[in-house]
């Protein structure tokens, strides 16, 4: 219930809220969950799983280009179907140590692929690991009316992007950022 809750409105729902949609006591939410931050975590382990799991496959695809590909799909593509996951992982809950080693973790795993990518000329050589970023804002924007043509939409903009990405079709771009575009509430590297 409380992923639900997260789903639907935000890191700033109140405990109070989630028991009340749960049907619990908030005394017995607060005894389980002494913080929102400990929640959440609770709530996204399994996306924060399922996100390892397809930087993992990616990383073991003998092909990095493709990895890399199908990272940013599948990644777009579980943003759609969970749209406060993302958010939640970004927000940075700085005493919560298992968001963090995750996402430092991810961030290098990321960077690896990018890199494999690169090095097999695939991958732009101008493509930066904070670029990840931009895409999760456009995919993120996304809004067509219902989930199922939401995450058509994404998948959609994720192809043209990945295409964008090819080395053989680059031209020069804007430099790349000094940092990342963090999501809301997210930490700078």
């Amino acid at each position: 219930m409380a992923r639900e809750a997260f789903a639907a409105e935000g890191l700033e729902i109140s405990m109070e809220e989630i028991s009340r949609r749960a049907g619990l006591a908030t005394a017995t939410l607060y005894r389980r969950f002494p913080t929102k931050e400990a929640l959440a975590a609770a709530a996204f382990a399994e996306q924060l799983a399922a996100c390892g799991h397809i930087l993992d496959l990616a990383l073991a695809d003998p092909d990095p280009w493709r990895g890399f590909c199908r990272f940013v799909l599948r990644l777009c593509t579980q943003q759609q179907r969970d749209r406060r996951f993302l958010t939640a992982f970004a927000a940075a809950f700085p005493h919560r140590t298992e968001f963090e080693v995750f996402r430092r973790r991810a961030d290098e795993r990321f960077a690896q692929l990018v890199c494999r990518a690169q090095e097999t000329g695939s991958l732009r050589p101008d493509f930066v690991p904070a670029d990840l970023s931009l895409i999760l804002l456009a995919s993120g924007g996304i809004d067509a009316g219902g989930r199922e043509l939401t995450t058509a939409a994404s998948r959609r903009l994720a192809s043209y992007l990945v295409q964008a990405f090819r080395a053989d079709r680059a031209t020069p771009l804007a430099p790349p950022l000094r940092t990342a575009l963090d999501l809301p509430g997210s930490r700078q590297p």
